[in-house]
């Protein structure tokens, strides 16, 4: 297929990215908007949690299917009709009237929204030759990168200033452009992979086996895990349809997941790392927010607006890579470990945080992160895709992405269930120190008390609201203590990854300059 003539290769640009951002921003900005929607729609916690699991849910089915729908459909058509589809689920989302109507639109939005990022890499490089394709990486790289930190202050201004509706009215004016130029402007791929017919059996079993995993990490640790027998019926559903998935997609001719990728030793390794990544670096991003607004107190604006210059290092940090990379003999493996290295830092320096941490004190370690990010992704991504053919890159982006997704999962579910467990365990230590037999807390308890009896209360209820009050500040310091442990662990967790940075040298074959260039095409995502 000729390329795209100059004009129309960078509008294809913006319509990638804007088709990109839809689905990342989308992704965190409905969060910070829920306690609207309960109050408007008259649901519960409970309710309200679908509207996120159930798009999540459906996000990943269809990442995991987009390789396999794009070769069936055709890349342009499978990209344009999950943007319409996105933009009049959007609509039907703040039309919603009830928490039933929101949930079944949001699986909907999450099913268009599931082929738009596992598809826009793949089209890049079928409209730029291979001299120009860096600079529309690093472009299409930046604003994804900046997108899921611009969701939360997005949602932030939303919130204080319109209606929750609003958070998906915003998608309209973009779905449609972006559909347009799309129309238009993208081309069909010439390498196109031979599909067969839609294996009814092996979607019913993608589905179980997503779904209830997704239910299962989503309500595990609120619903406290396996003592629910709906938790417990889930997890042997998801083994058993995921195990029967697995040796479905090995038997088939024509899959819709190609597992058979995974002979590939470098691709193999490259897609556990995207497992690795996806769990340590969700769970280290999930942490942040939750420290800043419940414990400092922050607006979800304000929080956005703290994460914004990571972002933005990350997205300058994409080109930057790149380039080292193609002038220079720097193994990936290396900075990759630089990059893992970067992460450790970034933790560690967060672990020390208290009640008294200001928000400037976020910035150093939260630029370092994104750094670490563009040293880490790229190299990463090259080493592992450049020894497939490229009428398999779709199928293995979308293996890769689908990992990656559900790392993220399992990181947000372990760093949840973490916090609440270790913060019990820090309280009850804690409390045991409460008592009139302890000097310093009986001073506490008897001024707290002289406090509340000046003003107006009596001896009996000013003891009870002095000893409710101490209690509530060993809480906040049993989180607090809580939060600098995750991020030890996690810090822990990245420094384990840098050793198993030798199993993509243990059998040392190097690339040569073509496949590391072509390498190079395929690996900003």
């Amino acid at each position: 297929m000729p390329k795209s003539s100059a004009p129309n290769k960078w509008i294809v640009v913006v319509t990638v990215i804007m088709a990109a951002l839809l689905q990342l921003i989308d992704t965190s900005i409905v969060n910070v908007t829920l306690p609207q929607m309960m109050g408007n729609l008259g649901a519960n916690l409970g309710d309200i949690s679908w509207v996120v699991t159930g798009y999540t849910g459906a996000n990943v089915i269809m990442i995991t299917l987009s390789g396999w729908m794009s070769s069936k459909l055709g890349r342009k058509n499978y990209f344009t009709a999950s943007i319409i589809l996105f933009t009049i689920a959007s609509i039907l989302c703040g039309n919603s009237t009830s928490v039933g109507e929101l949930v079944f639109f949001r699986v909907i939005q999450g099913i268009g929204g599931g082929g738009l990022l596992a598809t826009a890499q793949a089209i890049l490089v079928d409209t730029f030759p291979k001299e120009e394709l860096g600079k529309a990486n690093a472009i299409f790289g930046m604003g994804v990168i900046i997108g899921p930190s611009v969701g939360p202050t997005l949602g932030g201004y939303i919130t204080d200033n319109l209606s929750w509706n609003w958070v998906f009215y915003v998608n309209v004016p973009v779905g449609i452009a972006a559909a347009i130029l799309s129309y238009l402007f993208i081309q069909e791929s010439v390498h196109r992979l031979k599909t067969g017919r839609m294996d009814w059996l092996a979607i019913a079993l993608l589905v179980v086996t997503i779904g209830s995993l997704q239910v299962v990490l989503e309500k595990g640790e609120s619903e406290d895990w396996f003592e629910t027998r709906y938790i417990t019926y889930l997890t042997i559903a998801f083994i058993v349809a995921g195990i029967i998935f697995v040796w479905r997609q090995l038997k088939v001719n024509d899959p819709i997941l190609n597992l058979r990728l995974l002979k590939n030793r470098e691709f193999a390794v490259g897609s556990f790392f995207s497992l690795v990544q996806g769990l340590g670096l969700y769970a280290s991003v999930f942490v942040i927010p939750v420290f800043l607004q419940n414990m400092l107190g922050y607006t979800a604006e304000q929080t956005g607006l703290i994460l914004l210059p990571g972002s933005l290092a990350a997205g300058i940090m994409m080109p930057i890579v790149a380039t080292i990379m193609k002038r220079t003999r720097i193994s990936p493996v290396v900075l990759a470990g630089i990059g893992f290295s970067l992460f450790i830092v970034f933790v560690w320096q967060l672990s020390g945080v208290n009640l008294n941490t200001s928000p400037e004190d976020f910035f150093w370690p939260l630029i370092l992160r994104g750094i670490g990010l563009g040293l880490l992704f790229i190299p990463l991504l090259t080493i592992t895709i450049y020894p497939l053919h490229p009428k398999d890159v779709p199928q293995g982006t979308a293996l890769m992405t689908t990992l990656r997704q559900l790392g993220g999962a399992f990181g947000i579910a372990a760093a949840t269930t973490y916090l609440s467990y270790r913060s019990v365990f820090h309280y009850t230590r804690l409390s045991e120190h409460i008592n009139i037999y302890n000097p310093i807390a009986y001073d506490r308890i008897k001024a707290a008390t002289g406090l509340f009896i000046s003003k107006g209360s009596d001896m009996l209820t000013a003891q009870t609201q002095a000893l409710a009050a101490i209690k509530g500040e060993v809480y906040k310091q049993a989180m607090l203590l809580t939060f600098n442990d995750v991020f030890l662990v996690v810090g822990v967790f990245f420094a384990l990854c840098i050793p198993m940075l030798l199993l993509f040298i243990k059998r040392e074959k190097q690339p040569s300059a073509k496949q590391e260039e072509q390498a190079l095409e395929l690996a900003m995502e």
